[in-house]
């Protein structure tokens, strides 16, 4: 039986295995189940915002906090080589992956290539910060643009001057240590087989349990999942 839990446990663990997401033939072997399943789970999945597909194919393209096109955080270990969606994904990636692992991004997503290093858990680099400038109650109107935009800096007079550039809200700011910290917490559930996704109330204790008070992380109440 094809679950939202075991969907997303092996797309995730193919993933690390092999730095790609399984195709629907694959999954359909993986899972003993008919092509037909998988693609209505691949389907349901991605309604629980589980997954986000293609637009005209069950193909996966983001399933966080992995993506499966081109980013501009680029992820390594010794063992393989990934893309991460954002500043925080990319660091969700290196909890996961429980490796030591070298992140390659750029400043403000722009000219200045940076290396990010965790080794033995932690962050070596800890003089940068993430910015947040989409408020996570529209994280998933377009969460393809939300993940583009949570990029590194340098400083908040770096943010301050990029948002006025390129006429982005400037949101929150947080020290890239802590975002470490808290993706460890966010994402520390994600391989288990019998996965689901955090409660609205239950991302609202991750968020105040780190600190994360700013405007940008208030979500309303609901019986949904984030």
């Amino acid at each position: 039986m094809i679950t939202n839990s075991n969907l997303h446990f092996t797309i995730l663990q193919e993933i690390i295995d092999n730095g790609f997401a399984p195709n629907v033939s694959e999954l359909s072997k993986i899972l003993s189940a008919t092509e037909n399943e998988i693609i209505k789970g691949l389907h349901d999945l991605q309604e629980y915002h589980g997954v986000v597909l293609h637009p005209n194919e069950p193909k996966v393209w983001v399933i966080h906090p992995f993506s499966l096109s081109p980013t501009n955080f680029y992820v390594k270990t010794q063992n393989g080589e990934w893309w991460g969606n954002c500043a925080w994904c990319s660091l969700g990636v290196a909890a996961l992956l429980k490796d030591d692992v070298k992140i390659i991004t750029t400043i403000g997503a722009e000219t200045k290539q940076i290396e990010i290093n965790i080794i033995d858990g932690e962050i070596q680099e800890k003089n940068y910060f993430i910015h947040f400038p989409i408020p996570m109650k529209n994280a998933w109107d377009n969460v393809i643009y939300t993940c583009s935009n949570m990029l590194v800096f340098e400083n908040e007079t770096q943010i301050e001057e990029w948002t006025k550039k390129h006429n982005i809200s400037k949101g929150d700011i947080q020290p890239i240590e802590k975002i470490w910290n808290f993706s460890k917490k966010w994402y520390g559930n994600h391989l288990n087989p019998n996965w689901k996704k955090w409660t609205i109330e239950e991302a609202k204790e991750i968020f105040n349990e780190f600190d994360l008070k700013n405007k940008i992380w208030q979500v309303e109440d609901s019986n949904e999942r984030f």
